[in-house]
């Protein structure tokens, strides 16, 4: 059964920072591009970033330079570090693992996140 669990959500203050954790089980995300997508309250789920399994990141343009994904594959486990956070990047957080080149793919439950003062 394939498991990716998010945790590292919670509440903080703009400017602040969060580290968001996606630990896998029953995969080898080593071969998985994984990725970070969110969803906010009445929106679509949108791209935060992917990493391939070479390393190779891409992230949505207008959080480059604020968020960082890596992964490590001893680990099982995919990273999120978010700086500078904003009220606008509340909402739930989700990590994704896809098989390049197929259709399978799968998501976690999400993990929220609330930017306020």
């Amino acid at each position: 059964q394939v498991q990716l669990v998010e945790s590292g959500g919670g509440l903080v203050q703009p400017g602040g920072s969060l580290r968001l954790s996606c630990a896998a089980s029953g995969i080898p995300i080593s071969i998985y591009v994984m990725g970070w997508y969110r969803q906010a309250p009445g929106k679509q789920r949108e791209l935060v970033a992917t990493i391939t399994s070479e390393g190779v990141t891409n992230y949505a343009d207008s959080l480059k330079g604020r968020f960082t994904i890596s992964r490590d594959n001893a680990k099982n486990t995919v990273y999120l570090q978010m700086n500078g956070l904003k009220v606008e990047d509340t909402a739930v957080y989700y990590c994704n693992a896809h098989l390049w080149g197929t259709t399978i793919m799968y998501w976690g439950q999400g993990t929220q996140v609330t930017v306020s003062s």
